[in-house]
């Protein structure tokens, strides 16, 4: 199994609960809420774990939330390198709604990063004992930290020869893309923003798609499609991959579950096809527990099998 290392800089405790029906005005009785670790690189590395993969997940921590968060993690048997913050790790708060089955999800601003916690950061990733093959940097930018300071990390990386896998969106994602990266995953939206258009059919998102690998933004570009499963454009290759039909009760932490099957796939020696189909199955699989849970592997294996059937022959 390769090495792999997921960035998170703007981590998070998920607190996640059930009431029996919201209304505004009223004092509402709760469930015993839930806490588990959050943020895009962090849910990228619990959902690495769940696959069997180990990976270290490299975040800036502060306050009492994140002792909690480190405790999640450790609980979970999630190695981590932790950059002490002055600021509080943040905590988002998700509810659902017994009455319709609706999810309601809070998210509080990012934990502020100073220039020096910025250092301690590409410190942390330069002095890492093993390079790592994969580098998966996913999650917003916290409140301080430009865009510029990704593109410096990429670059170190890339240096080094180390694959990066980006999961992020905005001026971060384009300032990044100048650099080129090894993988992207876009939604839609995001795609089409770096396309200039308001909209994207399916044959104009493989278009899109296509000229990011052409300019040498990325080798490989899984576009997420929601429902519609993901559309994987390579230079040699363009798959659509339909997304199975599953009971959806929760979307956190589907695109974050998305990136791990892909990273997974693609560090166990997969196909390109055959990794965005483990993709596609996790981020599916995902949204089929409630809260923050992200997936069961089983779905995931039953889910893969039927997304097998649906590859090319010739792959």
């Amino acid at each position: 199994m390769n090495n792999i290392v997921t960035l998170t800089l703007s981590p998070t405790v998920d607190k996640s609960t059930t009431a029996d029906q919201i209304v505004p005005d009223q004092k509402l009785r709760c469930a015993v809420p839930r806490f588990e670790p959050g943020g895009g690189g962090i849910n990228v590395s619990r959902a690495l774990k769940r696959l069997g993969a180990d990976s270290l997940a490299v975040f800036p921590v502060g306050g009492p939330t994140g002792t909690l968060l480190r405790e999640l993690l450790t609980n979970e048997q999630i190695r981590q390198q932790a950059v002490a913050t002055e600021a509080r790790t943040r905590e988002n708060f998700i509810v659902v709604d017994a009455s319709t089955g609706r999810q309601y999800r809070f998210g509080m601003p990012g934990t502020p990063l100073s220039a020096p916690e910025q250092q301690q950061v590409l410190d942390v990733l330069q002095a890492l004992p093993t390079l790592p093959d994969y580098l998966v940097i996913s999650g917003s930018l916290p409140p301080g930290v430009e865009p510029e300071f990704v593109v410096r990390i990429v670059r170190a990386a890339k240096a080094r020869g180390v694959k990066v896998v980006l999961d992020t969106s905005g001026p971060a994602l384009q300032q990044v893309l100048q650099e080129g990266v090894y993988l992207i995953k876009p939604n839609v939206g995001e795609l089409s923003k770096m396309a200039g258009v308001d909209e994207l059919d399916d044959e104009a998102v493989a278009a899109a798609a296509r000229r990011l690998v052409q300019e040498g933004k990325a080798e490989i570009v899984v576009v997420s499609l929601g429902p519609q499963g993901a559309c994987m454009v390579t230079k040699d290759v363009v798959d659509h991959v339909p997304a199975p039909a599953v009971k959806r009760r929760s979307t956190v932490g589907a695109g974050d579950s998305m990136v791990a099957g892909l990273v997974y796939g693609l560090a166990t020696g997969r196909s390109v096809r055959e990794a965005v189909r483990l993709g596609v199955a996790c981020g599916s699989a995902a949204t089929m527990n409630p809260g923050t849970e992200l997936f069961k592997k089983a779905d995931v294996d039953r889910l893969y099998a039927w997304l097998r059937q649906s590859m090319p022959a010739a792959a």
